[in-house]
Order: C-alpha cells, then structure tokens, then sequence
C-alpha cells in the first residue's frame, strides 16, 4: 500500500518506498525498533565533499543489507544535484527473488559545499 495515497502498488513500488524510508529514517527514532534507518540523516548538515561521500556510500550499503532483505545492492553513486547542497543517490542492485535488476533514485539535501 502506498504510505501517502493508500492505494495498492506493486513488488516492485514497495520495494522502492521501503528503501527510501529506511535510508530518510534516522537511526533511534523508531519507537519499537530503535537501530531501524539509516545514518544518512545525520550527514545531511556535514560539508558536501569526499569523505562525506564515503561515509553516505558507507551508511547506504549498511542499511540497505541489515533492514531490507528483498534486494542485493551492486552499487551506490552519489550524483551532485543543480545546487551545491543537493544530491542523488543512485542505487543498483537485484531484487533476491525475482534476480530483476532494481535501479532508483534518492535525492538528498547536504550541507555546505566546501
């Protein structure tokens, strides 16, 4: 069920709504899961430069393996957005049942530029 419209969606939508609610969910703030989401959300005020980079990448790949079971991710790039504090994840991967390849899109607001 779609979580904004309430109508039904596919595998494949769900798939894409979950991984975007466990990397936009900060770690702790879950009520009846404490460790569920992810450590974008604490990146999103550090400087938008390499090892923030990494650390996104880092952060991605963690989640994506502990919280969502149904996908096999193959790789994160980070993509520079229009403005210098916006971003897009790009994620690729394999759905585990299905061996269908998954490609989507996350856009993140980082911090400064520098």
């Amino acid at each position: 069920m779609n979580r904004i419209t309430g109508s039904t969606i596919t595998d494949l939508d769900h798939l894409k709504q979950s991984i975007g609610d466990i990397l936009g969910t900060r770690i702790g703030t879950r009520l009846a899961r404490r460790e569920y989401g992810s450590q974008i959300p604490e990146l999103i005020d550090q400087p938008f430069n390499g090892a923030t980079t990494l650390r996104l990448y880092a952060a991605t790949a963690m989640a994506l393996m502990r919280w969502e079971p149904r996908l096999r991710l193959t790789r994160v790039q980070l993509s520079r957005g229009s403005e210098a504090s916006a971003g897009v994840l790009d994620l690729e991967g394999t759905r585990v049942d299905t061996n269908e390849a998954v490609n989507l899109q996350v856009p993140l607001a980082l911090g400064a530029s520098a």
